[in-house]
């Protein structure tokens, strides 16, 4: 599917309110509605919109405390990778996990109630892998920028 300009509006819309009634977003961009409607189910079937999600006031949900964290692995083979993510994987506190390039294996983004349960997953979670060699966290104190939210 090509993405042209009103598939580009589509997207742009859907980002800002994934809720948005089909009548409303194919004003918005300048499509009938069963243009828009077929446009919108054509980027679903091709997997450009993967899915639409719920954005969350974590203040209200007792979460106080977001960052970002650099793991450095002992080892760096597949075997430790693998046996790293899979512990990862079962963390609730960690909501993202990329491998990325640089002095360092991983950047997580955690989140917990407060420092005191920060500090609880530090030291019960990620200090207890035999993975992990390095840990350093950057605290999120104010983000001027977010697209997830």
């Amino acid at each position: 599917m090509k993405i042209d300009k009103f598939s580009k509006e589509i997207l742009q819309e859907l980002k800002i309110d994934g809720r948005i009634s089909n009548i409303d977003l194919a004003d918005k961009v300048g499509l009938s509605p069963s243009a828009c409607l077929r446009r919108v189910q054509e980027l679903e079937r091709q997997g450009i919109i993967k899915g639409y999600r719920a954005i969350l006031d974590n203040r209200k949900l007792g979460i106080g405390f977001s960052a970002f964290v650099t793991v450095g692995l002992s080892v760096h083979t597949k075997d430790s990778q693998q046996a790293f993510e899979q512990a990862i994987e079962k963390s609730d506190e960690v909501l993202e996990c990329h491998n990325v390039t640089g002095p360092y294996e991983y950047l997580l983004r955690v989140e917990t109630a407060d420092l005191v349960a920060y500090k609880t997953f530090h030291t019960d979670v990620l200090g207890d892998l035999p993975q992990v060699a390095t840990i350093s966290t950057h605290v999120i104190m104010e983000s001027t920028k977010d697209e997830r939210k």
